[in-house]
């Protein structure tokens, strides 16, 4: 199912929380069952257990919905599958993206990636959706985009073993970690983390695609089960990059049982995979791909990975932000 919050004139303008049918609508679950009435989709993520099995049988249109609970595509306005996760994890398991990166920068490969995955924390109450990107000030100093993955924690899990940590997942989506590398550069000169180049906008959406849709991609291997998914990202139209998920060289699983040593993961937390290989324009300038190419208001990106759809955003300045 391809789980989703959104709004309507007139709702609630925290979300609501839904099923994307694409081409024929989305369903509103409060509406089309007593069971979600009142819940947030970090709800049902919560209780998934118990009200998936339900919202399963609604998609499947083996009966009919109640009157006015599929809303046509136009009528609504999607927000973050999750608008307010519990916390946000974003990795770094793509070899291509850090070695190219540190390389760019004059640097050598570090043995530590081979180590162990890591990750930074980032704004869970910056998250948003598919729509505009509103930014301004020093944030529009070498904008930039990131194609990533994401997967959701459906269970409470610590000290998992890789089987666990892959229980633990409810679904995959789409993410693009906005940077202000401007920003950025100045602050990892004091070796914390890039804080405010990266605190002002994670996108995540369009929807949390659950694992039972994507059972022909899921495929097992040692290190946990990998993704097979085509990842690209294009700019006004111009593809720039081109990856896959399965590129990780570090599974989810690895980079959940990592993050869950001695710390418990809950149902509602988002674990991004860090950058494809060639999945920005830090990396692509570099490289000489492209030429001190960023961001800048009135470009439109979309972020697509085969089976959990194209993430869009359209660059607006906005003084305020």
């Amino acid at each position: 199912m391809k789980l989703v919050t959104f709004v309507r004139p007139g709702s609630d303008p925290a979300g609501l929380p839904g099923i994307a049918l694409p081409g024929a609508g989305v369903i509103d679950l409060g509406r089309a069952s007593e069971a979600f009435r009142g819940l947030s989709m970090l709800d049902v993520v919560r209780r998934h257990e118990e009200l998936l099995p339900e919202a399963r049988v609604l998609a499947g249109g083996e009966y009919s919905l109640p009157t006015g609970s599929l809303l046509r595509e136009d009528e609504v306005r999607l927000l973050a599958p999750l608008p307010r996760p519990v916390s946000v994890r974003d990795g770094y398991a793509f070899r291509q993206h850090v070695e190219t990166a540190r390389r760019n920068r004059g640097l050598p490969m570090i043995p530590e990636f081979d180590a162990f995955p890591v990750f930074y924390f980032t704004n869970a109450l910056a998250v948003i959706g598919p729509g505009e990107l509103r930014v301004g000030g020093r944030r529009l100093e070498k904008l930039d985009f990131e194609l990533e993955c994401f997967a959701v924690i459906g269970k409470t899990v610590t000290n998992p073993t890789l089987e666990e940590a892959d229980d633990a997942i409810l679904g995959y989506g789409v993410m693009n970690d906005f940077s202000a590398r401007a920003l950025q550069a100045e602050e990892m000169k004091l070796n914390l983390g890039p804080a405010k180049g990266k605190d002002f906008a994670t996108a995540i959406g369009p929807w949390l695609v659950t694992k039972d849709e994507l059972a022909g991609r899921l495929r097992p291997s040692p290190k946990g089960n990998v993704l097979d998914a085509r990842m690209t990202a294009h700019v006004n139209g111009v593809p720039v990059s081109d990856g896959d998920v399965a590129q990780m060289d570090w599974t989810f699983a690895e980079i959940v049982r990592r993050a869950a040593d001695g710390v418990t993961l809950e149902p509602g937390e988002v674990i991004g995979s860090g950058t494809v290989g060639t999945g920005c324009f830090l990396e692509l300038n570099g490289s000489g791909i492209t030429k001190d190419q960023w961001l800048r208001p009135g470009d439109v990106v979309n972020l697509a990975i085969d089976g959990l759809g194209t993430l869009t955003h359209a660059i607006v300045e906005d003084r305020a932000k």
